[in-house]
């Protein structure tokens, strides 16, 4: 055989291995594209949760590595701080509205079928996030409200309890010697900068909005975001409102689309703050609809807090999303720096992260503390 004979098979050997290789590829990127979502890497399972809420991220954590869904992890990660009295807006015994009483707000939402569940302005019911888990679960409702909200739990077998203690009447006692401030009444008499009430309305109107006041320690919300070992994701948020709101005030927590949102498709977020202005804006839904279109997590979060900002520039609050692949972000306004807390197969353990919040255009940065 001639050396041109064997360098043309050669060749031929090389075209066939060259072509299977591209043909390999070509099967994998398909594959990848059409069965794995992209080839992306899953970080799952994860859970994420507002505020430096460690322990219930631990327990949202502990209840994915035992095989429990992700609706079990957030549940579970919210009745911790309900129980704990997270910062003394979550739970029992905190934010005592004007009549001095303690009531709960929570949501729970289903990534996987879009149910979902909550209860707002519930009195005398300790377990909010459980019954609002039943809302979703044993009606065909979304949201019960008030005593009624109550009336269900009580149907449910749950028992009721005065929620409010001495702490929180003691501080409500203190507020109502302070002439009722502050408060949350606007374009009324007597001047409710001023003076408790009863109030009338005032026949100037003033129309200009005023912030909230809100800090860290009275910021409304825990948030917490789960996703299982099957990529089902789901989200709740848990919270006892507004320190000294007007009786009968619910706020962005129970609402789905700005408390919380979850779409297994996209991934999910959840919001904390300022409730009043952020359930104006769907800051949750806005989110998860900003990774729809292909944003990252901390991206989709920032442009829903600019979106609030743009009209509130004196308003607080943080978003924290997830999407499908265990990918997070936050970004928050108003407060000095935002914490929130994770866990994945990454780091295996509660990690505790801080963000600077933007007041002026900025930059948002991450501070890593491993617990």
């Amino acid at each position: 055989m001639s050396i041109m004979s064997l360098f043309y098979r050669f060749r031929r050997i090389l075209s066939v291995i060259s072509f299977s290789v591209i043909f390999i590829v070509v099967i994998g990127k398909l594959y990848c594209y059409n069965v794995k979502g992209n080839c992306l890497t899953y970080n799952t399972p994860m859970v994420i949760s507002t505020w430096a809420f460690t322990n219930a991220t631990a327990k949202s954590w502990s209840v994915l590595n035992m095989t429990g869904t992700a609706i079990d992890a957030v549940v579970a990660g919210c009745t911790v701080c309900e129980l704990e009295q997270c910062d003394g807006t979550v739970g029992y015994g905190g934010s005592p509205d004007e009549n001095g009483e303690t009531s709960l707000d929570a949501l729970i939402i289903d990534g996987a079928t879009m149910n979902m569940g909550a209860v707002g302005h519930m009195k005398r019911i300790k377990s909010a996030s459980k019954v609002a888990r039943l809302v979703m679960e044993n009606t065909k409702h979304t949201l019960l409200v008030g005593d009624e909200a109550t009336q269900f739990a009580i149907q449910m077998g749950f028992k009721e309890t005065n929620l409010s203690t001495v702490e929180s009447l003691n501080l409500w006692k203190q507020w109502k010697s302070n002439y009722c401030q502050p408060n949350f009444w606007t374009n009324v008499n007597p001047d409710p900068k001023k003076y408790c009430g009863p109030y009338k309305p005032n026949l100037i109107k003033n129309s200009k909005p005023e912030p909230n006041l809100v800090d860290t320690k009275n910021h409304d919300t825990i948030g917490i975001i789960a996703i299982d070992h099957k990529g089902n994701i789901a989200a709740g948020t848990s919270t006892n409102g507004a320190k000294f709101k007007i009786p009968g005030r619910v706020g962005d927590s129970p609402i789905p689309g700005s408390g919380a949102y979850a779409m297994n498709t996209f991934g999910a977020a959840a919001a904390t703050g300022d409730g009043d202005i952020l359930m104006r804006f769907l800051p949750s839904f806005h989110a998860v609809q900003a990774m729809k279109n292909g944003h990252k997590p901390t991206k989709a979060a920032q442009l829903a807090i600019d979106t609030i900002s743009n009209y509130y520039p004196d308003f607080s609050g943080a978003v924290i999303a997830v999407n499908k692949y265990g990918d997070y972000g936050a970004a928050c306004h108003g407060f000095d720096r935002f914490p929130y807390s994770i866990a994945n197969p990454e780091h295996n353990k509660v990690s505790l992260l801080y963000i600077t919040c933007t007041k002026s255009k900025s930059y948002n940065f991450n501070l890593w503390t491993y617990l």
